[in-house]
């Protein structure tokens, strides 16, 4: 990203604890929240009149702060439905498409311009201008507002944004940084009377669909944007509710009380009630090397060919995983086509162990494995199973389930001292399509998510964050492969697969960012069949 600066601008330990104190609200809102629900409200999505969409989500919106929709349950339901960005990314390629911004390109090594399309309206009525986008990327990036998308996306850096015209505008950097577009593609666009002192509760944005109300605790209705400037959507309203339960949100499938259901479990799934999609998570171990014997890489890499990756996919995760051997799946900038599974063979992993025990390495340690409970279906069987695989090599394992907030203290530094060595059951999702953002989170000897690395390392991340195009994607492959070989923090699992809930009344093509973003304007009644 920066021609001149050795590092990609990342969240520091400050915005590490941001990130988990951010996240720890959320979900205290969540708790509190489902204390309000009522009967009346409460038991299904919504009206079955065929011109309402109802949705089920995993859980309850945090926020629909457009300036935190780098957060899955906020972005899941702002991005792209109420609000919008200048530029957004088409999953299945990767490559920017044009949406608020007509075009953009780079006029100075450290500014790039973007072109602003002419007859837009906010759902308030007030005309989109280049100063709304200007007053948008300021108050996500240059605010003490604390957004989420400020340390995620930007990092520390600030940027210098002006608007030339009407319909054009300006964003300087630091330094130069080839991937910017990318960037403001999380940047949600918002009028310029949003208040800066406080996030909102009710956005208003340029989007397909206006919020109509926020019961707390029961359902988020949103009605059609009847001035939108593009595609009117084919549902007048949707209506959003939130089941903890995947039973449940397979059974209002079944019984025909929702139309779309996010994140079933197999067990629930069949070919009539769901749909199978790449969902973008790469779940494995993380290996805390600055303890023994974690800190010794024969054990480390040990544990990597201890794992039966295929059997635990097929048995354990309803054969829709596919065995990873990186952190980046397919479709991400970086991804490393040459990259393959480390072969399963406990035998070599034994060897290895007790060559270091030889040389005086407390192979016998006991290791905690650490998962969070409800990280994704099955997990506490595939931590007993990991447990069972590096037991079979000599290795000393406990399993500790934990929450949500427990999780993220072990997962986001300041990492927990005393604990002696961990193996943190982590799944990660690069929704921003380049392996910078997760080198830089996962991989820096500093990230806020990495436990150590190396300089070598350290120094190759940096070479490659000031490429572009083909070079970039050649820089960050070669990165990957030497952190396998020369680092190994991770034992990788799977990439995995989503189960959508989907009723025969609806079609509705997911992809890899239905995770974080399901376009509500991409639905539409079935008439003949669905895919």
């Amino acid at each position: 990203m920066k021609l001149s600066v050795p590092s990609l601008p990342r969240p520091r330990p400050r915005r590490a604890h941001r990130l988990r104190t951010l996240l720890i609200s959320g979900m205290t809102l969540l708790t509190s929240a489902c204390a309000v629900a009522n009967s009346d409200t409460a038991g299904d999505a919504g009206s079955a009149d065929g011109r309402t969409l109802r949705v089920v989500l995993t859980q309850e919106p945090p926020t629909l702060e457009p300036c935190e929709s780098s957060l899955t349950a906020t972005g899941v339901v702002v991005r792209s439905n109420i609000t919008e960005p200048l530029v957004e990314r088409e999953p299945s390629t990767g490559k920017l498409q044009p949406l608020l911004s007509t075009g953009w390109r780079q006029t100075e090594p450290t500014t790039w311009t973007f072109d602003i399309r002419s007859g837009v309206n906010f759902q308030n009525g007030q005309p989109f201008t280049a100063e709304d986008a200007v007053f948008s990327i300021d108050r996500a990036v240059n605010s003490d507002l604390a957004c989420n998308v400020d340390g995620y996306v930007f990092g520390d850096e600030k940027l210098e944004v002006r608007a030339v015209s009407p319909t054009r505008l300006t964003v300087t950097t630091e330094k130069a940084d080839p991937i910017l577009p990318l960037r403001l593609s999380f940047v949600e666009i918002v009028p310029r009377t949003t208040s800066t002192k406080a996030k909102v509760r009710i956005p208003v944005g340029t989007g397909p669909y206006a919020v109509t109300s926020w019961q707390t605790g029961v359902s988020i209705s949103l009605a059609r944007n009847e001035k939108y400037w593009g595609k009117a959507p084919a549902y007048p309203r949707a209506r959003y509710v939130w089941r903890s339960d995947a039973s449940v949100r397979a059974a209002m499938i079944d019984k025909g009380e929702a139309d779309i259901a996010m994140a079933l479990d197999p067990m629930d799934a069949t070919g009539d009630n769901s749909v199978a999609y790449p969902n973008n998570e790469t779940t494995a171990l993380r290996l805390d090397g600055r303890e023994a014997p974690l800190n010794d890489i024969r054990v480390r890499k040990a544990i990597g060919m201890a794992i039966d990756r295929q059997g635990i996919a097929d048995a354990l995760l309803g054969g829709l995983a596919k065995p990873a051997a990186q952190l980046v799946p397919p479709g991400v900038v970086g991804h490393n086509d040459n990259l393959t599974p480390t072969p399963y063979d406990v035998s070599a992993a034994r060897a290895l162990v007790e060559q270091a025990a030889a040389d005086g390495v407390p192979v016998h340690r006991r290791i905690t494995l650490v998962a969070r409970n409800g990280q994704f279906a099955g997990i506490a069987e595939v931590a007993e199973a990991l447990q069972y695989e590096m037991a079979k090599v000599g290795l000393n394992v406990r399993i500790r389930m934990a929450d949500t907030a427990t999780h993220l203290q072990y997962q986001l530094r300041p990492l927990p001292r005393g604990v002696g060595p961990v193996a943190l059951l982590i799944m990660h999702g690069n929704q921003a399509g380049d392996a910078a953002f997760t080198t830089s989170q996962y991989l820096l000897s500093d990230g806020p998510q990495s436990t150590f690395g190396t300089q070598e390392l350290n120094r190759r991340i940096a070479a490659a964050d000031t490429r572009s195009g083909k070079d970039r994607q050649k820089a960050f492959a070669s990165v990957l492969a030497h952190q396998n070989t020369e680092v190994a923090q991770y034992a990788y699992l799977a990439h995995m697969r989503g189960l959508l809930g989907l009723s025969p009344s609806v079609r509705y093509r997911p992809d890899s960012a239905t995770g974080d973003e399901m376009r509500l304007s991409e639905v539409r009644p079935a008439t003949a069949g669905r895919h």
